[in-house]
């Protein structure tokens, strides 16, 4: 075995990794086009319906309904704008707090921001990188009080409101828990499974379980339409709501402009759900590849010591977005030396995000324990992981 401390043995396993890659230069993650994405595209241009009227985008609705078995889908112009709407749906204000974990995108933290509700910052588990559900009982349990239907904080003496929980590189988190604690505490679960299309919490897709779930297809993801995103629920009543808000809160008529309050320019373009009806008609091939990437980099990495790849939770089905490996003992140093090294060989890995708390913007909102989190961001690097590669 070699052990991933000496410059030389990263080397080693860099090189051992290029070898399932079969490209000179391996970028993070590439859309794979390869079915009828140039056909659609035409045909939006001949039909001159490049903007938000279309028959392509009901028909991206209905293909992501059908495939998630998510009762309702408003298409957004990306998983950001989805995420805003879902707070916005399940009435998050100024005066509220929502939970996220700090070992996150930023774009969670963003719409938070956007409604001006206050962030609670928690820590994330070890095996699969999403939120610590005992840290989280635990801080429900100390820190908040019941008032009427309601938890409060009982330090601001805020609502906590919502608690948005992040599939973390297409890994499903504990939901079931989560679900639990949602009911018990009258807060609205949100599911940023924005980098999970196509993975299964015991059988079920993830985005699906709670008040509202958030799917994107930016230019990096699984199934990419350029820009785009998806707000999935099973509620009719919350589906009126995002799609009356994503479309400017206009009143439907055929030439007046009148609108029912504050309203959103959230639309996806027809062009980009053309994209998206194309990539979906190659979904399974296209999961099927990366799953096959993972086990084949899982067999290369097995031969060193001090690194392991990160591999789907017990009873779910990821669909390993992106091939995430974590060194063991490690520090910030390894892992600049570790890119440092990828880099200059055309693999472009990355390290983990940033922990959110950590951004001079946000550094006012409460923390809890980040033990893990802060461990974390020292250990973890994503590799290549192109379902083409």
């Amino acid at each position: 075995m070699n052990k991933i401390v000496k410059k030389k043995n990263v080397h080693k396993l860099i090189d051992s990794l290029y070898q399932e890659i079969g490209k000179k230069i391996a970028f993070l993650h590439e859309p794979h086009i390869f079915g009828n994405e140039h056909k659609y595209i035409l045909n939006c241009i001949k039909q001159n319906s490049l903007s938000s009227v279309g028959k392509y985008i009901n028909r991206f609705e209905n293909i992501i309904s059908r495939f998630t078995k998510s009762k309702y889908c408003v298409s957004c112009i990306n998983g950001t704008s989805a995420l805003h709407l879902s707070l916005l749906t399940a009435n998050v204000t100024k005066s509220d707090e929502v939970i996220i974990p700090s070992f996150n995108y930023v774009a969670a933290a963003n719409a938070v921001k956007y409604v001006g509700a206050s962030i609670i910052f928690l820590d994330i588990n070890l095996y699969n990188l999403t939120i610590d559900v005992k840290k989280l009982k635990n801080y429900l349990k100390i820190n908040t009080f019941k008032h009427g239907k309601h938890t409060i904080n009982k330090n601001t003496k805020k609502k906590i409101k919502a608690l948005i929980v992040l599939h973390t590189f297409g890994h499903p988190a504990e939901l079931n828990e989560l679900l639990k604690i949602s009911k018990d505490y009258n807060i609205k679960l949100i599911e940023d499974a924005a980098e999970a299309i196509g993975s299964t919490y015991y059988g079920y897709h993830v985005g699906t379980f709670g008040h509202s779930g958030v799917l994107s297809f930016n230019g990096n993801k699984t199934i990419s339409t350029g820009n785009g995103g998806m707000l999935l629920t099973n509620s009719k009543q919350i589906y009126l709501h995002a799609k009356k808000l994503a479309s400017i809160s206009k009143k439907i008529h055929p030439w007046k402009y009148d609108y029912d309050g504050l309203g959103y320019n959230y639309k996806l373009s027809n062009i980009n759900a053309a994209i998206g009806c194309a990539q979906m008609e190659n979904i399974n091939l296209i999961l099927k590849k990366k799953r096959s990437l993972f086990y084949r980099y899982k067999k290369r990495i097995q031969k060193f010591d001090g690194v392991k790849i990160l591999e789907e939770p017990k009873n779910c089905k990821s669909n390993y977005w992106l091939q995430t490996l974590i060194f063991e003992n490690s520090n910030k140093k390894n892992i600049e030396e570790f890119l440092k090294i990828s880099h200059k060989k055309k693999m472009f890995s990355r390290p983990a995000w940033k922990l959110l708390h950590s951004l001079s913007y946000l550094k006012n909102s409460e923390i809890d324990d980040l033990t893990n989190s802060k461990k974390m961001i020292n250990s973890v690097v994503n590799i290549p992981s192109s379902s083409f590669l």
